[in-house]
């Protein structure tokens, strides 16, 4: 099993999605031969919930999880839950090697460690993001910077150190999108059968960084940030090309089962517009199409799946509950919440996986439920009211029919309450008021301890 997991990557800017702009020959090959998911969704607008409910296959929100996680390598409580399995974790059990590769975000401190999560390999980092090229990586990156009147804290902290294999410095001497799909390769060249690798690239996300050559390959596009950034699309096409060349060589293409989605949306708000959604609302962050309404890909040649597209509502939860499923995988413990969607894909099972899919934020500020006629949400603003949504005859939420739809609105909101009583309180700091509130510990630590160290009687020796 080869889960590929793009970072921020807009919707519409794949050549299977539509775009006529970047190039992308491989993964449109992995689409044109497998099931494009029509619907595929993920369970939370932004990276780090997202990742957790990913690699859990359980939604987010029933443990706890609405925010960023920051990369604190001292911090033994912050990170993916003890009480959690990922699906490594259950398919280790029963004789997958296990592999991580690339960007973690799920907790920085020894316990949360993938080693330490069911995966027996890791090259990567343990932050939310990292630059892409050697030459920026430096030792210790301040995590204020600025100055006193412009502080910025940095949401990805280890962004611009050295790369980590399993529980040492790895080598990192090449652009990180190619770093990380050859190492992937080399995983799957070296692995006995039956392997798990999931392969979390951090691109397109920022920094905008990409190889010169690629960026003037995009000459024609007017806009320097979104010419960078299809550079960075390109590269990221590129590097899946060199995994499944790896699976083609080692005799394992046919026989696995290759997801490729999105985290989110790309990004479509602060001014930051190089991302394309093509006609989904907004993008990253928000709880309309663009924010959580990601491309999705399975590709299985020996699956014998109905190729071509596919409707029925698709959860990123599913991947977990469909490769457990097909592996074998232990399901002790707490219960999967996605759906093995091989039956479906096969003709076995008609109609869709879910009747509803469901989202969180900030312990229900922003909130949706989506079933396959309809949408109801409210996004995460001061001023934000309940929407509804005709998702049938109006997929890209254009017109807000609550007012004139009483009755379904409050089929909508049962649903969405039912689910909710299964969720907690999100436990953890976002990422910046984390860094803040540390910063604070150390000054008040330090402040306590020079008073102490005040009020010591000078020694007086004879």
């Amino acid at each position: 099993m080869l889960v590929i997991l793009a970072d921020d990557l807009g919707y519409g800017d794949l050549g299977f999605t539509g775009s006529k702009e970047i190039m992308t020959p491989n993964l449109d090959n992995l689409a044109n031969k497998g099931v494009v998911f029509k619907n595929g969704y993920v369970t939370h607008p932004y990276c780090g919930p997202f990742r957790s409910g990913l690699v859990t296959g359980r939604y987010q929100a029933r443990f706890g999880i609405e925010i960023n996680i920051t990369n604190s390598p001292f911090d033994m409580y912050s990170g993916l839950p003890l009480t959690e399995q990922t699906f490594a974790n259950r398919l280790q059990k029963t004789g997958y090697n296990t592999g991580a590769i690339g960007k973690w975000h799920l907790g920085g401190s020894d316990p949360f460690h993938p080693n330490n999560r069911g995966f027996d390999y890791f090259y990567g980092f343990l932050s939310g993001g990292h630059s892409y090229f050697p030459k920026n990586v430096k030792t210790h990156m301040p995590l204020l910077i600025g100055d006193d009147k412009h502080p910025h804290y940095s949401a990805n902290e280890g962004s611009y150190q050295p790369l980590t294999r399993n529980d040492k410095a790895g080598e990192f001497n090449e652009y990180l999108t190619t770093a990380l799909s050859k190492d992937a390769a080399r995983f799957i060249e070296g692995s006995k059968d039956p392997f798990c690798l999931y392969l979390a690239y951090n691109a397109p996300h920022l920094p905008l960084e990409a190889p010169k050559e690629t960026i003037e390959k995009y000459s024609h596009i007017k806009d320097k940030k979104r010419r960078t950034y299809a550079a960075m699309v390109d590269e990221l096409d590129k590097g899946v090309g060199i995994v499944v060349e790896a699976l083609k060589k080692s005799g394992k293409y046919e026989n696995t089962l290759i997801f490729f989605l999105s985290d989110n949306g790309g990004p479509r708000k602060n001014g930051e517009s190089f991302a394309t959604n093509g006609n989904f609302r907004e993008g990253k962050g928000s709880m309309y199409e663009g924010g959580t309404h990601v491309p999705f890909i399975l590709h299985w040649p020996k699956g014998n799946l109905k190729t071509g597209e596919f409707n029925g509502l698709v959860s990123a939860l599913d991947i977990a509950a469909t490769s457990v499923a097909i592996g074998n995988g232990d399901t002790s413990g707490n219960e999967l919440e996605g759906v093995n969607l091989i039956p479906f894909l096969k003709g076995e099972k008609k109609g869709s996986p879910h009747d509803a899919l469901y989202w969180r934020m900030d312990d229900g500020r922003g909130w949706a439920v989506r079933t396959e006629a309809s949408k109801f949400l409210k996004l995460n603003r001061t001023a934000a009211k309940p929407e509804l949504f005709n998702m049938e005859k109006d997929p890209f939420e254009s017109t807000n029919i609550v007012t004139k739809e009483v009755v379904k609105r409050k089929e909508m909101a049962k649903l969405w309450n039912n689910w909710n009583q299964g969720n907690i309180g999100n436990i953890w700091l976002q990422s910046g008021q984390y860094q803040k509130k540390r910063i604070k510990m150390y000054k008040d630590l330090y402040e306590k301890l020079e008073k102490d160290a005040s009020k010591k009687k000078s020694l007086v020796i004879e």
